[in-house]
Parts: structure tokens; sequence; C-alpha cells
């Protein structure tokens, strides 16, 4: 399959992490873009056997300070319109609500670290979701949350906010990071450091849970691949 990833920050720190690696262990094609970096020329969505979009520190409501972010969100709105398989995670999801009109914006709580995501009966029945367990220890870092484009299915939530939908048969939008690598955190970690509420915990808690995360990652995207390829 040919797949592109649309990542917003630099591929070693923040890009599609274990997605991308999964995708090019399955011997597929793998295309990396980014709306605020690249300036080379991007194919039609319908060129495309599946797409992924993956976070990135900017808001996606941040149109002034970065104009891109329109262009990006009506390149997503062509690929569901053309039933591309599409995921998006985090920033991704946003984007994808946004693109469908939906609110995004600030949540009550933020959730940066390790927080518990309840997986409901939708979920659980999903093709690609439904590899998950009903409750997850997952990886988050997210200030903005989604309303529900019209038209989605929720398939999980956290207390703090909406966790995975489904839109049509061929979307799924994920507010966690089921992406990300070893590596990666440790790059987060210390960049980002003032954003965690407890950095040491959330060390601790990642030695503990960072293995069966990815775990649930790698499933996850073969899942979504899969599902592409059928």
């Amino acid at each position: 399959m040919r797949v592109l990833s649309v990542v917003h920050e630099p591929t070693s720190t923040g890009g599609g992490g274990l997605f991308e690696d999964i995708v090019e262990q399955r011997g597929d094609r793998l295309e990396r873009f980014g709306f605020n970096h690249d300036s080379s020329e991007l194919d039609t969505p319908d060129r495309y056997d599946a797409i992924m979009v993956f976070g990135g520190a900017m808001h996606p409501d941040q149109d002034a300070e970065h104009p891109w972010l329109a262009e990006e969100a009506a390149f997503i709105r062509e690929v569901i319109e053309h039933e591309v398989p599409l995921f998006g995670a985090c920033l991704g999801s946003q984007l994808i609500a946004r693109a469908m009109g939906a609110r995004v914006g600030p949540v009550a709580t933020s959730e940066v670290g390790w927080h518990e995501v309840s997986v409901n009966d939708a979920g659980l029945a999903d093709p690609v979701l439904g590899v998950l367990p009903a409750r997850i220890d997952a990886f988050q870092w997210h200030h903005y949350g989604f309303d529900l484009p019209p038209g989605a299915v929720l398939l999980a939530e956290s207390e703090a906010a909406r966790q995975a939908f489904r839109l049509g048969e061929r979307t799924w939008g994920v507010q966690f990071h089921p992406e990300v690598t070893r590596h990666m955190l440790d790059y987060w970690f210390v960049e980002g450091a003032a954003e965690i509420p407890d950095l040491a915990t959330t060390r601790t808690e990642t030695d503990a849970l960072l293995g069966i995360w990815n775990a649930h990652g790698r499933a996850l995207c073969t899942a979504f691949l899969d599902y592409a390829a059928g």
C-alpha cells in the first residue's frame, strides 16, 4: 500500500513514531509530509491507500499563528470525501473534527501523562478500536478536545475528554498517543517538562506502562492498515 504520514514536528521526536515503523515493517510504501514545513507538491488524497495524521505542539484553531492549518483541514475534508482510510491521533483527531464542522477547543482539565481511558461497546465492536481492551492506561498530551463531528460514533472516553470516534466507515480519530516510542517520550519529557504536573511520577509510570502501551499501539495500527488493505 501507499501510506501517507502527515506530521507536524521533526520525525525523530514527534512524527508517526511506532506507526511509521509498522508501515515500513509490513513492506508498505511510507511517505511523510508536513503542511507546516514541506514545500514539495502533495499528491491528491485518492492516490493514497491510507493516510495517518499525527500530533503537534500547535492547537487546531491557531490559524493566526499557523496559516497552514486551514489548508490541512481542507485536505482532510477531501480525504474523507474520497473515502480514503484515515486515522488521526491527538492534533490529527482534532483537525478531523474541525474539518467536518465540529467544535474544537480547550478542555476543562488537560491530560498530560498516563490517564485511564474506557472503550465503550461501540468501540469494542469496532474493526479498528476493537483490538483494545475495555480499559487502557493511555499516554496523553493535550489541552484541547473535540466535539463529535456530525454522524460520528463515540468509541472511547476518559473522565476529562472524548477519546475516540469513527466517522463513516473509513475515518478514525483518537485523542491519545498510540504512536509514541521511548525515544519520543525521552525528548518530550525534557522539552515539555513544564507542562507535566509530576515529572518523576510520569517517568515511573512510563517505565511500568510503555511496554503494554506499545503493544496496544502495534495492534491498533495493524488493525487500521489491515482494514485499509481489505
